[in-house]
């Protein structure tokens, strides 16, 4: 059945122009970062030749694009979450599907999935981006492989945070701006640590990403996503339950 769902969700995502407006821009902005990068690294190159030690093309070129595309995909992932349980409160058919006989599992995993399919999708292109430069260099692939593990994490708790916040509201436009406003709040909380609450570093959605764009794979990181994109999945099903229960 989360098949069905899945397939359902993203034939209705790729049949509106959202989607494929979303994708279109996303390149745009990414490959001009990535242009602006290689241009610069050309500049300086004779500069880092220099250097006993000088960083490569992943270093300078690739990881600051993953990190503006982790703020990218911050941005859109509103955008995509707030039509899945939002939308569909405000159309009154929300309540048609919780009274199939399916599970609230099986929905909520369908319809997170067909996000993580359109965020696949956008790293897969992103990954691409970075592969071109064996035309003219080398790659660090532990590095490459490492920011690519990092966006996908932080792209399934966004996914997972939307997700939830959508089914609250009946108002996709509601979803999306708390969204946004939470999503950004848990990337920056990192700015507001100091000596004395150092331990809001490791609530941080940024300061973990950091450690993967940085080719840190920790597994405390990789548990923090994990348990994040779990709780705010489990809530997001009994918030469905709830609505079956009282509905």
């Amino acid at each position: 059945m989360i098949i069905t769902i899945l397939r359902k969700e993203l034939r209705v995502l790729f049949t509106s122009p959202l989607a494929w407006i979303l994708l279109t821009l996303i390149q745009l902005v990414l490959t001009w970062i990535f242009l602006g990068l290689l241009d610069a690294f050309l500049q300086i190159q004779s500069q880092l030749l220099q250097i006993a030690n000088p960083p490569g093309i992943t270093e300078i070129i690739v990881t600051p694009v993953f990190s503006m595309a982790a703020i990218v995909l911050l941005m859109v992932t509103p955008l995509l979450s707030m039509r899945l349980l939002a939308e569909e409160q405000r159309n009154h058919t929300l309540t048609l599907l919780v009274s199939a006989p399916i599970s609230m599992t099986d929905i909520v995993i369908g319809k997170f999935l067909s996000l993580i399919v359109f965020f696949f999708i956008i790293i897969t292109l992103i990954i691409l981006l970075g592969i071109s430069l064996l035309l003219g260099g080398t790659l660090d692939f532990g590095l490459l492989l490492s920011s690519a593990i990092g966006l996908f994490l932080v792209a399934a708790c966004f996914s997972a945070l939307g997700l939830y916040i959508s089914s609250l509201t009946g108002q996709p436009v509601i979803a999306a701006i708390s969204a946004f406003g939470v999503s950004l709040g848990m990337w920056i909380i990192d700015l507001a640590a100091n000596e004395t609450n150092r331990w809001l570093h490791s609530i941080s959605l940024l300061k973990h990403f950091e450690r993967f764009n940085q080719g840190l794979i920790d597994t405390f990181s990789i548990a923090y996503f994990i348990l994040f994109t779990t709780a705010f999945l489990v809530l997001t099903i009994r918030r469905l339950d709830g609505e079956r229960l009282h509905g």
